[in-house]
């Protein structure tokens, strides 16, 4: 193996790891929290009222 190919890898390394922070940095920004938590609130709930719920927030954005 030649020289340029480690060096290679070594870019290709920091440029997953900096893609890698920039996700995770973009995922716990505050403005995701609630939709989120919204998700994670999901199987919670009652199918039937998460459907009335959901009609009502889309009937209210029209």
């Amino acid at each position: 193996m030649s020289e340029l190919w480690g060096h290679a890898i070594g870019v290709m390394i920091v440029l997953l790891m900096g893609i890698f922070l920039g996700i995770w940095i973009w995922a716990w920004r505050d403005r995701h929290r609630v939709v989120f938590q919204r998700m994670a609130d999901l199987p919670m709930e009652d199918p039937v009222e998460a459907r009335r719920q959901a009609k009502a927030e889309k009937e209210e954005t029209t």
